[in-house]
């Protein structure tokens, strides 16, 4: 049974760790947070055992790091000898943003095998997006397992290290997008008399039926809504209202705007 340390359990640590308790490869969970009481709750929640980073480092043979960009040095400072002290390495795998696969290297030694993911918030539910790219020394062996112990994530999708930053601008970013348009449509129905409890219920299902619908029928978007448009029709009236008010553009600038940052 594969020992899988998690050092940050916040947002996307936490929702990796759920998913890797929900995997059918059974393994054993370690839990390690700056607060404490965060890890005993995720612990309570999933099972695991709350522990402190050295000893995740110590025991792990999978070790996710969870901490954000700017405390990525200062954590790995504190775990290189710990790492460098084990016969064998364990395989780390960073979620920090705009820290690539090279600077993890020269952070935590050229002789760990490490994988870069950026998940997105979906992974929580099951319904996720997690773009990942492996370092050199990762095994074949390692990338299948890694695969099956976050099979319970969602999607999991090996990129080209340099395409992660693109990706991310639609994966990490699109959840706050997405909500922003679920509420927008909210709104207009609330503004119609509708109840605010069944606006939203209304939105989210057409939302994700419409993905369901777009993702099994291999259909363009464009074509989809096309379909909807009748000649003359109320659909018509709303896309060129949205139209009018540069909805696509603003999207579309959305993602630019997110990928010049470079997360």
């Amino acid at each position: 049974m594969p020992v899988i340390g998690f050092i940050g359990t916040g947002n996307m640590g936490g929702a990796l760790a759920r998913a890797a308790a929900r995997s059918e490869t059974k393994a054993e969970l370690l839990l390690a947070n700056r607060s404490r009481a965060k890890a005993e709750r995720l612990a309570g929640e999933i099972g695991g055992t709350v522990t402190d980073n050295r000893t995740a480092a110590e025991r792990a043979d999978w070790l996710f790091l969870g901490v954000k960009p700017h405390l990525m040095a200062e954590l790995a400072a504190s775990l290189r000898p710990v790492l460098d002290a084990r016969t064998k390495k364990p395989a780390v795998v960073s979620m920090a943003a705009g820290t690539d696969l090279r600077r993890l290297g020269e952070l935590l030694g050229a002789e760990i095998p490490v994988i870069r993911i950026m998940p997105n918030i979906p992974t929580a539910v099951g319904e996720g997006v997690t773009l990942w790219a492996a370092g050199e020394t990762v095994t074949e062996e390692q990338k299948t397992e890694f695969c099956s112990l976050l099979a319970a994530s969602g999607v999991l999708s090996e990129v080209d290290e340099r395409l992660m930053d693109a990706g991310t601008g639609v994966t990490g970013c699109g959840p706050a997008y997405v909500c922003m348009f679920m509420e927008a449509l909210a709104d207009g129905a609330v503004a119609c008399g509708l109840p605010r409890k069944l606006a939203l219920e209304y939105a989210a299902q057409t939302l994700i039926g419409t993905a369901r619908l777009l993702q099994e029928t291999g259909e363009h978007p464009g074509a989809l809504k096309d379909a909807v448009c009748s000649p003359g029709g109320s659909t018509i009236q709303g896309v060129r209202t949205l139209e009018r008010s540069g909805f696509r553009s603003a999207v579309t600038e959305a993602v630019i705007a997110a990928w010049e940052k470079k997360f």
